[in-house]
Parts: C-alpha cells; structure tokens; sequence
C-alpha cells in the first residue's frame, strides 16, 4: 500500500488532513471513503489495517480527521454529529473532483453512523459496511457521570475521557443526537450493507448491530467478530475485517479478484515502493506482497522486517529448499529443516579468510537443525548440499548492480 498525504475544506472552510491509501502500482479499481470512530484520527492503527488489505484488493480509500482532530483545523468542541455529516459528505465533494467518485463507505463506531446517514447525500456510494456502529446514538451519556453530568446541565459543556483520552463537548452535540433517527435512515439506505460487531464489545453493545441489520433491507450481511474489542486492539481483527469487506464488496462493486489481488508483471520484476514519510516499503514480488521496514531507534515504524533482514531470510529460505530438494531425491528421511541466522558487520582481521584485514565485512552465521533419524556422514553431507544453495553462492560471488532512473 502507498499513500498521498491531502487536505480539502469543509463547508465552514476548515481545512480537514486526509490521506489516500492506493494499490502498490496499479490502478485502483474503486474508491472507497472511511470515517473513523469518535474522537480517533484518520491514522488510528485499526483504520490503517483495514485500508491495506482493501489496497491489497485493489481499492484506494480516503480517510481523515473529523474537523478539530488529528491534524484538522477547528474546534471539537463545537462540532457535533451533524458536522461529522457534512464532513463525510465534503470528503466525498472532494474525492469525486479530484479522483473518482467513493463507491463504498465504511465506518466504525460512530463514524458508522454517521456514513448510514450521509449515504442518502453520496449518491455514488453502491454498498456501505459499519464496524462496531450503534443506533442509540445517546449511548455517549453512559461516558458522563455523576458531578460531570450536573455540571454538564448547568454549563452546557463537559469533559469526557475515552480510552484514555480527555476531550471537551458541549451540550449542543448530544442534542443533535437526540434529533437523529438512525432506524429510519437505515431503512432508507436501500444498499448493500455489511454490519462487523463483536459480541465481547463493552463499548456498543452487539444488541446494537442487532438493531441495525433488523432495520435494514436486503442485501445485508452480518459478521461477528469473536472475541475483539471495540477499538480492534488486536491487529489480526482488524486484518481479518478489511479482507472479508473486500471480498464481500467485490461482489456488488464487480471487481475481478484475479486482476487485484494477484497483478501479473510482464517484465516479471520485484517492485519496491517507498512513501513520502518514514521508510516502510510496500514490496510486490510476482503478486506476493511483502513489507520493509527500519526498526524505531532508526527512524522507522518497525512495521516489517529490515533490507538485511529480507536478505538473510532468503538465505535461509533457499537452503531449506535446496536441503529438502536433494532430501527428497536421495530418499534421505528428514522431517523437518530449521535454519538459524544472524547477519552483522565484522572487521576483517576477525575473519581468517579476508584479504584486508582493516576493513569491514558482511558476515553471517547460519545454523542449521535436521530433524530426522540420520548418521553422521548423512548430516555432513547435507552441510556440503546447503553451501552449494543458489542465494548462498551469489551472496558469496561478485555481483554486479545495472542501476538507471527511469524517464
């Protein structure tokens, strides 16, 4: 997945900073928008997660901060539920002039209420999903107790603590969602609607998802998610929501799995895609997706594994293959290949076979463990078969490195 950081303006001229997650070289065959829950930000970890397996499917999808959060311009504590609205709506204004008009929207929590009511205003939306969304949209009160409650009816204006985080509101924003019908525009929606809430949620319960799919119209599709929270803390749920959203709405968007998720590369090359921050690198190898990454102490995000650590891995990952080759040629009862590896950089006059013993060279230490019942003289002959694996000698040989920009 690639991005582009953006911005656009909301009705009220606040400039709202969004980002548009693409498909890893190739054109995207739908455009989707995404609203993040209340109080999070367009670069909320769940958010993310769901926006690169939908790039992985060849969706693009915009997400960005409300007005007043994240690096948006403006004051939360003056927006409400319907301005949350009207900026979904000025997102997809956006998107439509600047790209393509949104196909699917999506929305956890109360982002997903909220795309369920601005779906009637985004006429180019053909499905909608909620993730964790509720239909009592008061259910926020529960967040404001006792003194803070009093204090609320008679200032106007409170402090609630989400997750952790402190935020400001004032009463005009449960107001406006007193004034909300969420049962009407659900039966309204008359689109393919996928509902993902977890039973386990303490936040909005799942007889809230209930609610929504007994409202909504047919087509409609129900996804429970065992065992996660609210927020999708566990990245693997978060995963698992944004691959089964992009198979289900390939369905009803008509997007071919085959061209999107596996792109044959006519020259058969690697390609490898570093964005405008930071150093992850989105990898297609032959269809494969892969990422790359530096770890925190070095500027990066640790998303993935290093340059190095790639490299070394396909050491390692060539000498089991060639082992488990010649094993399965010479009838050798092996069960199982494990190789151990660790790369660093050595001084010269620490290796007994370099010529400069002032300099600094790559070294790699490989162990490797045959599970299986075999002699000795069998298990030396599998160390000889791994130092002739084909990664193993052009490690070892002088390569060379043919490099041009492109025009």
């Amino acid at each position: 997945m690639q991005f582009q950081k953006l911005s656009f303006k909301n009705p009220d001229g606040k400039r709202l900073s969004a980002r548009l997650d693409l498909p890893l070289d190739e054109k995207p065959a739908a455009f989707a928008l995404f609203a993040h829950c209340f109080t999070c930000t367009k670069n909320f970890n769940a958010v993310v997660n769901i926006n690169r397996a939908l790039a992985m499917h060849g969706i693009a999808v915009l997400r960005f901060d409300f007005t007043g959060l994240g690096e948006s311009e403006g004051d939360f504590s003056e927006t409400n539920f319907s301005t949350n609205v009207t900026d979904l709506v000025a997102a997809a204004d956006f998107l439509t002039k600047a790209y393509e008009a949104p196909r699917l929207l999506i929305g956890h929590s109360l982002g997903g209420a909220a795309v369920i009511q601005a779906a009637r205003r985004i006429t180019s939306a053909e499905a909608v999903s909620t993730i964790a969304a509720p239909t009592e949209l008061t259910g926020l009160f529960r967040f404001i107790e006792g003194p803070l409650l009093e204090g609320f009816e008679r200032d106007g204006q409170t402090t609630i603590n989400i997750s952790g985080r402190t935020f400001k509101i004032k009463k005009q924003f449960l107001d406006d969602l007193r004034k909300e019908n969420m049962e009407d525009a659900i039966r309204a929606l008359r689109k393919p609607l996928l509902i993902f809430h977890s039973p386990l949620d303490k936040v909005v319960s799942i007889n809230q998802a209930a609610r929504i799919f007994t409202a909504a119209r047919h087509p409609k599709s129900f996804i429970s998610l065992d065992k996660a929270d609210h927020l999708l803390s566990n990245r693997e749920d978060s995963l698992y929501v944004g691959s089964v959203l992009a198979a289900w709405v390939s369905k009803y968007l008509k997007i071919s799995e085959r061209k999107y998720i596996q792109p044959q590369l006519s020259d058969n090359r690697i390609i490898a895609r570093t964005g405008n921050t930071g150093f992850r690198t989105e990898i297609n190898a032959n269809g494969h997706s892969l990422v790359a990454d530096e770890p925190i102490p070095m500027g990066g995000a640790n998303s993935g594994p290093t340059p190095y650590d790639l490299l070394v891995s396909a050491l390692g990952a060539c000498t089991g293959m060639t082992l488990r080759l010649y094993a399965d040629h010479k009838k050798v009862p092996v069960e199982a290949i494990t190789v151990r590896l660790r790369h660093q950089k050595i001084h010269a006059e620490d290796c007994q076979d370099c010529e400069d013993p002032k300099s600094k060279i790559d070294y790699i230490e490989r162990e490797i463990e045959l599970h299986g019942d075999l002699d000795e003289p069998t298990r030396q002959r599998m160390l000889e078969i791994a130092n002739r694996c084909p990664v193993h000698r052009t490690l070892e040989s002088k390569s060379r490195i043919a490099t041009k920009l492109k025009e």
